[in-house]
Formats: C-alpha cells, sequence, structure tokens
C-alpha cells in the first residue's frame, strides 16, 4: 500500500483532491503567494515613487534595457485607470438605468463626454492635478491616469447601462417575487446579466488605454513639456526620432505584456463569465482556462475567500436585506438619498453654469477665419469618421460572431485581437505616412487607416460579447428547424447581435472622433503632417496653447457626436431595446 503511495509511476493517476496539501496545492498556492507579495512590493515602490519630488520633463532611454521598467509603470497606470473605470461604470450606469429623471440628462452626458477628446480634457486635467500636489510626482501621474480614464470608461459605462435596459422581464419579476433587496438584485441578477458584456468591453477599455497611451504619458502643454517614463513616451519618443529600432523593440514589449495580461486575466475572465449565460440548457462547448482552474484549486485563495471576502458581502447582503424589509428605515433611506442627490445636483448645475458663461466668453473671441477653419474641418472629418465605420463594419460582423459562437477559434483568435487591439496604431504610424506620402497618397489616406484601427475593435469585441451570449437552446432550434446560413442570420444572429451592434457602433463612433486628434496631426522626425480636419485643428491649438480654438473646436466635435446620436444611434438602441431582447 505504501509502496503504491509513493511509486512515481503511480503518482499521475492519483486524483488531484486526495494528494496531499505539500503536494500539487502546494505548488500552485506558492506562486500565488509569490504574486501577491510581487504586487505588494510593487504597490509600495509606486507609492514611494509618486511622493517623490516633482519631475515632469524626465529624459527617455531608448535603450531595451529601460523596457521593463517603462513597461511597469505603464501597466500601472492603465490597471489603476481601470479600476476606476470600472467603478465609474456600475455607479453611473446603474444610476442612469433606473432613475427616470437622472437618465435625462446622464445618458446625453455620456454621449458629450465620450466625444470629447483625451488631448481636450488635458488643459484642465493636468493643471488641476499640478496645482493639487505642485510639489510631488503624484499630481502628473494622477493627470496622466485621468487622461488614460477618459480613453477607457465610457464604452464600459454604455455597455452596462445597455445591459441594465434589457434584462428581461421575467428575471425582474422573479426578484420582485422573491422581496430581493437592491443588493440582492444587482449581485444576483443585474451584475451577472451584464457580466459578458462588461467583460468583453473591458478588454476594449485597456485596449483603448494602450492606444491612447502615447499621448497620455507625453505631451506638451503651452510652453511646458511633459514626459513620464513609461511605453508610452518611449513609443513616441521613437517615433519622432524616426528610431525604428526602439518602435520595433517598444511595440515588442507592448505585446508581451498584452499577450501576458491575456492568458492571467482576461482569458480567466472570459471563461467565469461564461457561467452567467442566459440560457437553459449546457452548451456544447465550454470556454476554459489553465489560470481560472489553478484559482480554483488555490487553498490560500479559497481560505481567504471563506475568511474575508465571503464574510464581508454576507454582511452586505444582511445589512441591505434588513433595510428593505423595515419601511420606515427604507423610507428614511431614500429621504436622504434623494436630500443628497439634490443638493448634489444644485452644486453641479451651479459648476456648470459658471462654465457655460466662461465658455461662452471663449466662444465670443473666436474670428470668422477660425469659424470656417473649424466648419470645414468637422466636415472632413465627419467624411472620414462614416467611411471607417463601414469599412469596420463590413468585416467585424462576420469575424465576431464566428468568434463568438464557436470557442475553439475564441482560443485562438482573442489573443490575437487583444494584440492587435492593444498596440498603438500610433505607433507604427511613421512608417504608414512615409510609405504613403511617397506613394502620393497623403495623410488624409493615412488618417482613415490609423480611425479604422482605432475604432474596429469597438464593433469586434461587442460583436463577439452579443454572439457568445446567444442562448444555446435558440443556436439548436436553428438546427431542429434545418434553418439555412441566411435565415439563420435573420432570425437569429442579426436580432441577437443588434442591441451590442448598436452600442459598439455608438462608442466607436465616439472613438473614431477621439482618434481623430492623432490620426489627422503626427511629428515626425521634427516634421509635423497635418490634413484637414477637426482633430487635426484640437492637436494644433493644444500645442499651440490656443485654448479659445482648442474650445471651440472641441464643442463642435461634441455637439455634433451628440446629435449624431440622437437622430440615428438613439433611435437604432431604443428600437433594440423593445424588439430585440429576451423576453420570454
Amino acid at each position: 500500500m505504501n509502496e503504491h503511495r509513493h511509486n512515481p509511476a503511480n503518482a499521475a493517476r492519483i486524483p488531484w483532491p486526495s494528494l496531499p496539501w505539500v503536494g500539487r496545492s502546494f505548488l500552485i498556492d506558492v506562486p500565488i503567494f509569490a504574486v501577491g507579495v510581487a504586487v505588494l512590493y510593487i504597490v509600495v515602490a509606486l507609492a514611494r515613487y509618486w511622493s517623490g519630488p516633482l519631475t515632469p520633463q524626465v529624459e527617455i532611454d531608448l535603450h531595451a534595457r529601460a523596457l521593463p521598467l517603462y513597461a511597469l509603470y505603464s501597466t500601472l497606470r492603465i490597471a489603476i485607470a481601470y479600476l476606476l473605470s470600472l467603478v465609474f461604470t456600475l455607479v453611473y450606469g446603474y444610476i442612469a438605468a433606473y432613475n427616470a429623471r437622472a437618465e435625462r440628462f446622464m445618458v446625453p452626458l455620456l454621449d458629450v463626454l465620450q466625444s470629447i477628446p483625451v488631448l481636450s480634457f488635458l488643459p484642465g486635467v493636468m493643471l488641476a492635478m499640478v496645482a493639487l500636489f505642485p510639489h510631488r510626482q503624484l499630481g502628473v501621474e494622477m493627470g496622466s491616469i485621468l487622461l488614460i480614464f477618459t480613453g477607457q470608461v465610457w464604452n464600459m459605462a454604455f455597455s452596462f447601462y445597455a445591459s441594465l435596459k434589457s434584462i428581461p422581464r421575467e428575471m425582474r419579476e422573479a426578484a420582485k417575487i422573491y422581496g430581493f433587496s437592491w443588493w440582492q438584485r444587482f449581485t444576483e441578477v443585474e451584475l451577472p446579466f451584464a457580466a459578458i458584456g462588461l467583460v468583453w468591453n473591458s478588454m476594449m477599455s485597456v485596449a483603448g488605454g494602450w492606444f491612447f497611451l502615447m499621448a497620455c504619458e507625453m505631451f506638451v502643454l503651452g510652453k511646458r513639456d511633459f514626459r513620464l517614463p513609461g511605453l508610452g513616451s518611449y513609443l513616441q519618443t521613437a517615433a519622432s526620432t524616426g528610431n525604428t529600432r526602439a518602435i520595433f523593440s517598444g511595440v515588442a514589449a507592448m505585446i508581451a505584456i498584452v499577450v501576458l495580461t491575456d492568458q492571467l486575466v482576461w482569458r480567466p475572465a472570459v471563461a467565469w463569465a461564461q457561467k452567467f449565460k442566459f440560457e437553459n440548457v449546457e452548451a456544447a462547448e465550454i470556454v476554459h482556462s489553465p489560470v481560472l482552474t489553478l484559482i480554483r484549486r488555490s487553498r490560500l485563495l479559497g481560505l481567504l475567500t471563506r475568511k474575508t471576502v465571503t464574510p464581508f458581502f454576507e454582511s452586505l447582503q444582511l445589512r441591505f436585506a434588513k433595510s428593505n424589509g423595515n419601511a420606515s428605515a427604507a423610507a428614511t433611506t431614500v429621504g436622504r438619498r434623494s436630500w443628497w442627490l439634490a443638493m448634489v445636483g444644485l452644486i453641479a448645475l451651479a459648476g456648470a453654469l459658471y462654465l457655460a458663461s466662461r465658455g461662452v466668453v471663449l466662444l465670443a473671441g473666436v474670428s470668422t477665419t477660425e469659424l470656417h477653419m473649424i466648419v470645414r474641418g468637422l466636415l472632413a472629418t465627419l467624411a472620414r469618421v462614416t467611411v471607417a465605420l463601414v469599412l469596420g463594419c463590413l468585416w467585424t460582423v462576420p469575424a465576431g460572431v464566428a468568434i463568438g459562437t464557436q470557442p475553439r477559434l475564441a482560443k485562438i483568435a482573442q489573443p490575437l485581437a487583444q494584440i492587435a487591439a492593444s498596440v498603438p496604431a500610433t505607433a507604427l504610424f511613421p512608417v504608414v505616412v512615409l510609405a504613403l506620402v511617397r506613394m502620393g497618397g497623403g495623410l488624409g489616406i493615412a488618417s482613415i487607416l490609423l480611425l479604422l484601427l482605432g475604432t474596429q475593435w469597438y464593433l469586434l469585441f461587442n460583436v463577439i460579447a452579443g454572439a457568445s451570449a446567444i442562448p444555446t437552446e435558440l443556436e439548436e432550434a436553428c438546427k431542429i428547424y434545418r434553418f439555412n446560413r441566411w435565415e439563420r442570420w435573420r432570425k437569429l444572429v442579426l436580432p441577437a447581435i443588434f442591441p451590442y451592434l448598436i452600442t459598439a457602433l455608438i462608442t466607436a463612433s465616439g472613438g473614431a472622433w477621439n482618434a481623430s486628434i492623432v490620426a489627422e496631426y503626427f511629428h515626425l522626425q521634427g516634421r509635423i503632417f497635418s490634413t484637414t480636419g477637426l482633430g487635426a485643428l484640437i492637436s494644433q491649438a493644444s500645442d499651440d496653447g490656443n485654448f479659445r480654438l482648442l474650445f471651440a473646436a472641441t464643442v463642435f466635435m461634441a455637439g455634433t457626436v451628440v446629435l449624431i446620436n440622437r437622430l440615428v444611434w438613439r433611435r437604432l438602441y431604443r428600437l433594440a431595446s423593445i424588439r430585440f431582447t429576451l423576453n420570454m
């Protein structure tokens, strides 16, 4: 018996649960513990660096030995910005979905905010952060993180809001019958139903953070030149100097980070989110993740979950369940909440009126020549955005449906899409610009290509999310009734992905306008390549410190995006929420 137990030839046949703690479970817990210690060390080192003296302009080392440290800095900025985006998404999307009065101005406000380019946020954000922390590195770092946040958060907020609005009626009625508190409804119904779309849009948000990283880590504000150590500033310095070796070294480092992130974070998240798929039968193929399997089998994480996370959420659930059953306490809570919302609304209204008055003063100083430039640039950028969206839909819809409905294909295509979406096209743009200029194509064609590279991923990831959420029983019904390919697309696929596609078009449209600031105006080897467009005007105004022109061009861009959303996308979105939901 003892010989059989210790025989190496038989060790592989011993079931996993019967192994002693010092066996495979120990091999799982050791790397997890090491990762936890490494994260703690990184947090401490980052806190020490941020609390240090202010160094707004650092010399960027283009040697490959600097890449690991730069990659760490950029990854941490994007991770912190994503956590802020996730918190904002859950709070903002929930309030907008369930408060009809707030929804009237919160959704249009989201349209406005997602249409404002990163560079338009730059002056206010950076000046405010530097003023709050004038002698510490924390101010510049927080400014960069908030700029990355503005490039990440909007599509996540739209996705969560859209998911809450499309929850099937029977699920809401079941929650009401069982007397769920708002916390139980949020954790047991709403958040699980939105999980798949939120995970895929989180991937797109992080990819968007990498795309705008070059503009968020190295920028000019009037006469001040801000540079932060990171991959974005490394790539921008390499691109501006025409150092091809450094460009490809930086892109290779970024690809390595994206691959690791996909395998360690997004692949487990996708596999975990599949358990929330809205269906009545088990799927034929299930997405697997070795990392998620190891996490689930870790005794160390299981112990920490049982001792800390589970009791915390149970106490929250009991607290909100008790307040839900006490009518007087609930009324008092609602009254206090309404009072606070009213106060916040009044403060926000006063701030908006003040800013609007200052904006009117700035707009009054815009000359007729500048106004003509803005209108001409607006029309040119609108044409490029439209072409980019059409080209993006032509390939992302069939590709996204194929990836979302075939887990085997998704296993290969998902990391490739993550890599392609995360690599900033601006890093490779110098080669494209020089090639097209030599061929006589000019920056006009190159800018459409860059807009397509920056916006097609919003479409792809949302279509994948919609296709992967199609219930298995509906797929089987199509097989039973022997639908041909066209009937399957017309009666199942297109109606199922339609709400996700409209959300994708809304966010992709705003992302395309946002990306125009880097697609229409580019620094290369001491020269400036630009073409007629609103994005070029905004970039040039930012370089020159012309805040009047910067503000006017931003207002026109935001107004155009909101008008298009009101007249086109919102009507289609309303149609999607009425006709194409999974109500029984």
